[in-house]
């Protein structure tokens, strides 16, 4: 027996019914012969750790537009905090946890610099180029089946795949035609609830950090919020899934739910509206279109292809290379002088 052998008979022995066990995966798209070590879920999480796409995350903006201060979250911090809390939840639901951090490590990997701004910009280009629209979560499912390792993709297994594309709350995809209103996997489920409740929290951190919720703004409820520490914030609701969590779904009690909307909507209003100020918002758009036709412009270049290369940029690699072509370059001063 094998040491992948003995895990997936582990996992057999301690692992709810309603999990999903390594043994039992749909498999890839383009048949592996099987690790001697690795599960198929843990294969795929390492190959999502080793790829370009997740080292890029590092340099793509989560709220704050190129924050200056080394303690704001970026779209791999995000990505970390959402894999941290979705197995805390996994392993106390005796889920597959290898399964839902491999899907939490992914789930963002097809964003675009620039963050929600970003995407917005880029779902309008692509429409207005003939494309169904732009959304990060088909983007990221599109990242691993055909973009990364020079296009022939990390072929993944189906079930973290479809936990991907499935992160994000929506009906169906208008890019890949995949169901996104229940995700085919509890894992799928958990890293769902912990993409909302990582982002909410750590979202009021950076805001408080950075000074943009305003003392006058704030209902009795929020200043409450506040005054717990982001820690005991977060204990709370993932404890709240735990207890109210059945074998059929992932969810919170109704009045955790109520809260959560509650501070939801606080955010749009006084946070994700102001965090960039609508000239950022005017920057970023002049930017990525500038960048995108550019990308049409040449060698008669698809918007599937602008669309791929822009949605893979970082922050700083988008303003490089936005600089590099249309801002004059100085004249360079003469080597020789006396």
């Amino acid at each position: 027996m094998t040491i992948r052998e003995r895990w997936e008979d582990i996992e057999r022995q301690i692992l709810a019914p309603q999990a999903c066990l390594s043994v039992d995966s749909r498999g890839r798209e383009r048949p592996e012969e099987p690790c001697a070590i690795r599960t198929c879920f843990q294969r795929d999480r390492d190959r999502i750790i080793h790829c370009k796409s997740f080292r890029r995350l590092k340099y793509k903006t989560q709220v704050l537009l190129l924050p200056e201060g080394d303690h704001y979250r970026t779209r791999l911090t995000h990505t970390l905090e959402v894999s941290q809390i979705a197995r805390t939840i996994s392993r106390a639901l005796r889920l597959n946890e290898d399964l839902t951090e491999a899907i939490a490590l992914g789930h963002d990997l097809g964003h675009t610099p620039f963050g929600h701004m970003g995407e917005t910009v880029l779902d309008r280009l692509a429409k207005q180029n003939g494309l169904p629209g732009f959304h990060h979560a088909a983007q990221s499912l599109r990242v691993v089946d055909h973009i990364e390792k020079d296009g022939r993709g990390l072929n993944l297994s189906w079930e973290v795949r479809m936990g991907i594309i499935q992160h994000s709350k929506g009906q169906v995809d208008v890019r890949s035609g995949y169901d996104l209103t229940n995700p085919t996997t509890m894992e799928a489920w958990v890293v769902r609830v912990s993409d909302s409740l990582a982002y909410l929290n750590h979202d009021i951190d950076d805001a408080l950090r950075a000074g943009l919720i305003a003392d006058d703004e704030m209902t009795p409820e929020m200043r409450e919020v506040i005054s717990i520490p982001n820690s005991k914030r977060i204990n709370g609701m993932i404890m709240d899934v735990i207890e109210n969590s059945t074998p059929e779904a992932v969810r919170f009690s109704d009045d955790m739910l109520g809260y959560i909307e509650r501070l939801r909507s606080f955010l749009y209003r006084h946070v994700y509206t102001r965090a960039n100020a609508q000239i950022e918002d005017s920057r970023v758009e002049h930017v990525l279109t500038a960048l995108f036709n550019a990308r049409m412009d040449k060698n008669g270049g698809s918007a599937q292809e602008a669309v791929d290369m822009i949605s893979g940029m970082t922050d700083r690699y988008a303003l490089h290379l936005f600089q590099k072509t249309f801002v004059p370059s100085p004249w360079p001063e003469p080597k020789n002088i006396i």
